[in-house]
């Protein structure tokens, strides 16, 4: 065994045999460049990539392959055996609507300007024409249903509402199945100790057997801005409504404290003008000498909103 090591290593450090081994590298290149210039004609089968289909219409037979036989030069062929190739069918230019398919009938003049090169000849297309059955869709737009639970950090709160980018979502698929989706819910999100504005990409929950529908998006971004809060304190004027005619009413206390909290930046602009507060008398019974404050007026701009005061004494004088 050791002789016969001896013996490949010796021959490999023979000058004679390395020359003979490079000259049959140069002659095997020669060849194989020889091979590779001349033109070949061959049938290879292209898959076909459809673009801008129509939303309102679906393709049946979404397998469809052209059989294109071509002649070009081996180096060209390469390019298909390494990778399958594609030709592209625009569906906005480059099809007719014929009863209950599409038809592609471009010449190979045609392919010949858009998709290959001039050193490939195109020399037969089958089938020719194509044609592309479909089927009709329904386009629906969903809303989006949040699944969030967020816990602000101490002084801080939500100005305004939870949002997302889209705030819809367009189904598109067959009748029988987007009917049936009124709506997409979103993942759980689960936010605690929040003090920054929120931005966060979310998925949605989709159907199961979803290979049939396009969606226009299986994400949203949640968004929610987030500002430092205080605690406000109005005193706002009491309204009697529904009081009995040629009667007049009496109570007390004439105003109520309401409490709210409100971001720092609009602390100021809020005032007693945008509350009001009722007292219902037909709520009232015989019996009942109070009335109920209500609060049917608040600014959007505030949050947990509370009266100081439960009960308001009332008396009837005629």
């Amino acid at each position: 065994m050791k002789k016969l090591k001896a013996d490949i290593l010796a021959s490999f450090k023979n000058k004679k045999i390395n020359v003979f081994v490079l000259f049959l590298f140069f002659a095997f290149v020669i060849l194989m460049f020889t091979k590779l210039s001349k033109e070949y004609t061959n049938t290879i089968a292209f898959d076909v990539e459809k673009l801008n289909i129509p939303q309102e219409n679906i393709i049946l037979n979404d397998s469809t392959e052209i059989n294109i036989t071509l002649k070009t030069h081996g180096f060209k062929w390469l390019n298909y055996y390494f990778s399958k190739p594609k030709i592209k069918i625009d569906f906005s230019k480059d099809v007719n609507k014929k009863d209950d398919v599409f038809v592609w009938n471009k010449s190979k003049a045609y392919l010949n300007n858009t998709q290959f090169d001039k050193q490939v000849e195109i020399l037969n297309i089958s089938p020719d024409p194509i044609t592309f059955r479909y089927g009709v869709n329904m386009v629906k737009k969903v809303p989006i249903v949040f699944n969030t639970e967020i816990s602000f950090s101490h002084g801080f709160n939500m100005t305004g509402s939870v949002t997302s980018e889209p705030d819809s979502v367009t189904v598109i698929g067959p009748n029988i199945l987007v009917s049936k989706i009124n709506k997409l819910e979103l993942e759980e999100v689960i936010l605690n100790d929040i003090k920054t504005d929120i931005n966060k990409t979310v998925k949605l929950k989709l159907p199961k057997n979803t290979s049939d529908l396009k969606f226009s998006t299986k994400q949203v971004v949640l968004k929610a801005q987030i500002e430092k809060f205080t605690e406000g304190t109005l005193k706002v004027p009491i309204t009697i409504i529904n009081a009995p005619k040629n009667a007049t009413i009496k109570y007390f206390p004439k105003m109520v404290n309401v409490s709210y909290y409100v971001s720092l930046s609009n602390f100021n602009t809020v005032t007693a003008k945008d509350f009001k507060v009722v007292c219902d008398f037909n709520k009232t019974n015989e019996s009942q000498s109070f009335l109920i404050p209500e609060l049917v007026k608040i600014p959007e701009l505030i949050k947990n909103v509370k009266i100081g005061q439960k009960r308001i004494e009332f008396i009837i004088t005629k």
